[in-house]
């Protein structure tokens, strides 16, 4: 592989699965937000499990693959392949993951494009890129991803055109032609025959997913709703690709050609793919940093590795600074007491000890 060019042990080195990154980036989120803890207060020293904070759910979003991850309301999980069991301290948590392979935003485009490029003479007129916007293409390099291997066909090119068409909406129907949702094989599914549980709660969304939407100025306290969004993406993905060029001179023009694409292939993504509603879509939280530290599943990783996290609540729940200080002078004080009263006993017993002669 191309680690072993470098000059560095890579023993122990392994590629984490997509189940772990689901859960790792699960554990970092919440983590970081403090859903696994919680303040104690002075009558529940240990909180009970009545009193136990709602988990947000993880949506994560990288090139090659995506992975959705959240304690479901019903804590029947259907495929036993999605589910993960931890305990962390002292609570048993549920929690469904499920990692895309192919569908992170990269690769989603090449499977996008190899379906495409299918029926054309070389020339692809493509609503995801932006009006005048033109490129080449190798055939060989859009064959050369596993992902793409379904939509492999003998062509009678070996390089084919991309012209941006810039189109919303076609482009949105080119994309939803990625997800199959003709069956499944369980009570409910997200796509491509994926068990997928009814959503519960709040998620945060974070790399890819943060790094598209803040370019596209979503970021806000508030998320848009995807009306909004989607008049929003209406109007950018019909831009002129020469006027886009002008007002982001700063951004390298791969990226910048791809945010068209990748704005509607989100949206898609979470609205069809994962089935957000408009009512749901509220719970959804683009993040890209929880108290200045990155969100992802690098940190989750770390964190089970050094074992940071314990399985059982601490016996004794952590004290404040200000009920530290609080207890240090009380008990102060009532050592100076208990010496005052001492020394006055030592010095007149007989207040105490009355003669019973």
């Amino acid at each position: 592989g191309s680690l072993s060019n470098y000059h560095f042990d890579f023993q122990g080195a392994r590629i984490i699965t997509g189940q772990e990154e689901g859960a790792y980036g699960w554990i970092t989120i919440n983590y970081l937000l403090g859903k696994f803890t919680q303040k104690p207060s002075w009558l529940n020293l240990r909180p009970n499990e009545d009193t136990a904070l709602e988990t947000y759910g993880a949506l994560d979003l990288g090139g090659a693959s995506t992975q959705i991850t959240f304690v479901p309301q019903d804590k029947n999980i259907e495929s036993p392949s999605n589910a993960l069991h931890f305990r962390l301290y002292g609570r048993d948590y549920s929690v469904y993951t499920h990692s895309f392979l192919c569908y992170g935003k990269d690769q989603a485009l090449r499977q996008k494009l190899a379906k495409d490029i299918l029926g054309t003479n070389g020339t692809l007129r493509d609503p995801c890129f932006h009006p005048g916007y033109e490129t080449v293409m190798n055939v060989s390099d859009l064959y050369s991803s596993p992902c793409t291997k379904k939509y492999e066909r003998t062509l009678p090119f070996n390089q084919f055109q991309i012209q941006g068409t810039g189109n919303y909406q076609q482009c949105q129907k080119s994309i939803l032609q990625l997800f199959n949702s003709s069956y499944c094989p369980y009570s409910h599914c997200s796509f491509n025959g994926i068990f997928l549980p009814s959503l519960h709660g709040d998620f945060g969304a974070f790399s890819a997913y943060y790094y598209v939407m803040e370019f596209l100025n979503f970021t806000s306290e508030e998320t848009p709703s995807p009306e909004k969004m989607t008049d929003t993406m209406e109007k950018f993905c019909s831009q002129p690709w020469e006027e886009l060029k002008t007002s982001f001179v700063d951004v390298k023009e791969k990226y910048l050609s791809e945010y068209c694409f990748s704005g509607t292939y989100i949206l898609s993504l979470l609205l069809n793919g994962y089935g957000f509603t408009a009512d749901s879509w509220k719970n959804i939280h683009f993040m890209g940093k929880i108290q200045s530290s990155n969100v992802g599943w690098t940190l989750g990783y770390m964190l089970n590795l050094t074992n940071m996290i314990p399985a059982e609540q601490p016996l004794s729940a952590p004290l404040t600074h200000s009920t530290y200080v609080f207890l240090m002078v009380l008990f102060s004080l009532i050592l100076v007491a208990a010496v005052i009263i001492g020394v006055f006993i030592f010095h007149k017993p007989s207040y105490f000890w009355k003669d019973t002669v």
